[in-house]
């Protein structure tokens, strides 16, 4: 009796969930899962998106990186729908020239996402003539007008040009390049390191206003080119250009 009650009950409810009313109610309900956790993610990520971002690109970048600095960071443009976007093209606001130092990540310090940020990134922040080259590419022919030239504390490259030694050819290509900050560093009061690391940046800087292709959008109004130091202690970036205040 037993078993022919419960092979009865498992009759009607298999019957029932035949029924095009109950087995809709099941599909709406695990439909209805699935969404609540898709929309909370979309939730999340139309919030980020909806924050209003300066449009003057160097108030955006200090903005950023104030963001940074007080762990208040947005993480926005890290979705995988934002790579999608990305595969036509890409339209980033600003080049930020920086060391390779692994302690300065550009698009963490400044909480950028992905597409926003052309970053070339060599040694000392040199910027040799394939550097010069890439940031003419950005500025040309990705119509960015904002061009960051970031030297950082305790930079090793900026270390090596002001000790007196012996460097293979490759690696004197760098110092090379940063010695005559080093030089105009000398006298100055105050610490020599970071006076040099300031000096470096402000000329990698002046070197690339002085190509011809960005001499000529300077002139224009069309692009701005700074110097900064980024702190790691901090975490902060200091604008090093005269003028440059945001």
């Amino acid at each position: 009796m037993k078993l022919r009650r419960q092979s009865s009950w498992f009759n009607i409810v298999r019957a029932l969930l035949t029924l095009p009313v109950v087995g809709a109610l099941l599909v709406m309900g695990a439909c209805s899962q699935h969404t609540g956790a898709g929309a909370n993610a979309g939730r999340a990520s139309t919030s980020a998106a909806m924050v209003a971002e300066p449009t003057d690109p160097l108030a955006r970048l200090m903005a950023g990186n104030e963001r940074f600095v007080h762990g208040q960071m947005l993480h926005m443009d890290q979705s995988a729908a934002r790579r999608g976007e990305l595969v036509a093209g890409q339209h980033p606001f600003a080049v930020i020239v920086s060391c390779s130092d692994s302690r300065v990540p550009p698009a963490v310090i400044f909480d950028q996402g992905l597409g926003q940020l052309f970053v070339v990134r060599l040694a000392g922040e040199v910027v040799d003539p394939a550097a010069i080259g890439s940031v003419e590419y950005a500025v040309e022919h990705l119509h960015v007008h904002l061009i960051m030239v970031l030297g950082h504390d305790q930079c090793g490259a900026v270390k090596a040009a002001m000790q007196p030694g012996k460097f293979s050819p490759d690696l004197n290509a760098v110092v090379s390049r940063i010695e005559p900050a080093v030089a105009a560093a000398r006298g100055e009061p105050g610490d020599m390191f970071t006076h040099a690391i300031d000096k470096n940046a402000e000329l990698q800087a002046s070197i690339l206003a002085k190509n011809a292709t960005l001499a000529a959008d300077i002139k224009a109004g069309k692009l701005k080119i700074v110097a900064a130091r980024y702190q790691l202690a901090s975490g902060k970036v200091l604008l090093l250009t005269k003028g440059a205040a945001h």
